[in-house]
């Protein structure tokens, strides 16, 4: 029994009700279906599923499974697409999405400030073959320039990281669809909550749900968004034969993050706004990075697609890698780990973590200094986090 809510629906309702698959059980919590095969009446019957099968219709966990299917069909909704395909991490999201997509002599450019592993992907991509150009992301000219008839996608985060450089979506997209190429947007600082994604362009969406979706720091996941075609006839045959498929119990953590992700967002955005706000000016800090800010450069940008300036801020120390060191050995409050979207706040130090594998040059060029540290902020009270902030930095 699949439950449908009379549309339209707010977000925040389609979070907590859209699709879900009931047993004859009549549960109320969303079921989780730990099972790696399925079983069928007659052997006609499994010939038929292997050659054609309908949205309650499986085969194995790697294609598909009744929690992972709810969980897709809820994203897709609040997302605004067709379609979605769960994966085991946001990486093989990302992957998946690429490698799908892509074959050798392809032509593929991407903006150039984007994380550590997606950059590892694209290098991947040019080892089998797939040409690779990078852009400066804020910069339509180098966009327009890089692109040409027959390129096969252009791929960037719509808010990098760790720098917090807000890319031109619909513009992009313009000049991608323009060319023939298909627009893949990395969309998980922006989050589903603050997403005009599709509406701006984008034909591929893809979250790392490991971050705000979960919102507990509890598991790994990923999710592919787009349409019906895309997905079932593009990323899914790769995924479902190469393993990047996510486990049945990671669905139904991400089911339960949903809920709650609209709620948990919001004040974390809040949060984020005040803490930048009170720690602008400190003389410890060179700067404060948040596109929620007037000075950001990006801010009227920012505010036009998301709305909001997020939940992620970046500052710049005066004195490098020591004094970054020295303040994040400080902090009480703020966790140090490489994750992100957790209820608790975290705080990353780039430049010998996430982005570590570039070289210095490269880590100059995108802004990524040996003072930089990029802040999720968590739920906790934003006044406690501005005091454990203004300690550490020495204030």
């Amino acid at each position: 029994m699949t439950d449908k809510p009379q549309k339209p629906a707010h977000p925040r309702t389609m979070a907590v009700h859209h699709g879900t698959r009931r047993s004859q059980y009549g549960e109320m919590a969303e079921a989780i279906f730990l099972t790696q095969g399925f079983v069928y009446d007659t052997a006609e019957q499994a010939e038929a599923r292997f050659i054609e099968t309908g949205p309650d219709e499986f085969i194995y966990a790697r294609y598909g499974n009744p929690t992972s299917r709810m969980f897709e069909d809820r994203i897709a909704a609040l997302e605004g697409t067709e379609d979605a395909f769960a994966t085991a991490s946001g990486m093989a999201a990302v992957n998946g999405a690429l490698f799908s997509l892509c074959a050798p002599g392809d032509h593929v450019v991407a903006a150039r400030a984007l994380f550590g592993s997606c950059l590892f992907v694209l290098d991947l991509l040019a080892k089998f073959g797939v040409e690779v150009s990078y852009v400066d992301g804020t910069d339509l000219d180098q966009w327009r320039t890089a692109l040409r008839p027959g390129t096969r996608a252009v791929f960037f985060e719509s808010v990098s990281n760790p720098t917090l450089e807000v890319i031109d979506m619909k513009a992009v997209a313009d000049l991608a669809h323009a060319a023939g190429a298909v627009v893949v947007v990395d969309n998980v600082f922006a989050t589903p909550v603050f997403s005009r994604a599709v509406e701006l362009g984008a034909d591929v969406v893809v979250y790392s749900a490991t971050k705000h979706i979960d919102g507990g720091g509890r598991a790994l996941a990923g999710v592919i968004c787009g349409t019906r075609d895309y997905i079932r006839k593009v990323a899914e045959p790769y995924l479902k034969h190469t393993g990047g498929a996510i486990s049945p119990f990671h669905s139904w953590i991400m089911l339960n993050g949903l809920a709650t992700m609209d709620l948990r967002v919001r004040a974390q955005a809040d949060s984020a706004l005040a803490i930048a706000k009170a720690l602008q000016g400190h003389p410890a800090l060179s700067g404060v990075i948040y596109p929620g800010l007037p000075d950001h450069p990006q801010h009227d940008l920012a505010m036009a697609q998301m709305g909001s300036g997020g939940t992620m801020i970046a500052f710049e120390l005066r004195g490098g890698k020591d004094a970054a060191f020295a303040a994040l050995n400080r902090m009480q409050l703020v966790k140090i780990s490489n994750n992100l979207g957790d209820a608790k706040s975290i705080v990353t130090h780039p430049a010998t973590t996430t982005h570590q594998r570039l070289s210095e040059d490269e880590r100059a060029r995108l802004g990524i200094t040996p003072g930089l540290l990029r802040l999720s902020v968590g739920l906790e009270s934003a006044d406690d986090l501005i005091a454990d902030l203004r300690q550490a930095f020495g204030n």
